[in-house]
Parts: structure tokens; sequence; C-alpha cells
């Protein structure tokens, strides 16, 4: 499975973007979803997963700014990162755990399938 993540661009701090990720050749609702995020010198991190029944989990540092959710009519996944701050600066990730698990998890050794990453500044 091929995951196609888009949206990313340069916003000052305060203002809001939005990120969508479509799987190739499969339906959005057969997998666990995820953002992952990589800012420079840093390790991936974990920002929001979505699962099969819409269950939302969030890190904490991200917790009320950002929102995940399903588009099935569009067989997206969309990130919708309000307050954005300098430090969300990152490459981000979508990721989809392999279709048998069913778990939300934030360890990022549990997803199988990941996109090309789409980079967001944010300037203060």
């Amino acid at each position: 499975v091929q995951l196609q993540a888009s949206g990313g661009g340069l916003v000052q701090a305060g203002d809001s973007l939005s990120l969508s990720c479509a799987p190739s050749g499969r339906t959005v609702k057969d997998y666990v979803m995820a953002w992952f995020r990589q800012a420079p010198g840093r390790e991936r991190e974990f920002v929001a997963a979505i699962s099969h029944s819409d269950t939302t989990t969030y890190a904490d540092s991200v917790k009320g700014r950002y929102t995940i959710s399903r588009d099935s009519a569009k067989n997206t996944i969309a990130l919708q990162m309000n307050s954005l701050k300098p430090e969300d600066t990152a490459v981000y990730y979508c990721a989809g755990r392999n279709p048998s698990f069913t778990v939300i998890r934030r360890d990022i050794r549990a997803y199988d399938y990941w996109g090309q990453g789409t980079l967001v500044t944010v300037s203060s």
C-alpha cells in the first residue's frame, strides 16, 4: 500500500494548516492510520492516530490544537492543525498499520505503511 501525503507549507505562528493522506488501491477504513513528525535533528515522533471505529489519540504536545479525521467519501485521512507554533515545524508523515491490527499504537515500529512526508514550517 502506498500512502500519499499532501498539504504542507510555510505558515506563521498562530495560523492553521490541513494535511491529507490517501492510500492507493485500498480503503482508508481498512487501517489504523496515524501521523508522525520529524523535526531536524530529532527522532520521528507520534502526533495522532485514528482507529477503524474513529477513536482518536493525540500526543500531549498537540492535544486541543490538532484534529485527525477520516473522510470515507474521499478515502482520505486529514490532520487539521490549528494554533501552530514554531516547534511544530517538521516533516509530517502519514502511516498505516497492517489491516490485521485494530489497536492504536504510538510506537513507530507498529506501522507498516508510510507516506513520503510533507514539510510544515511555522515561522515566529
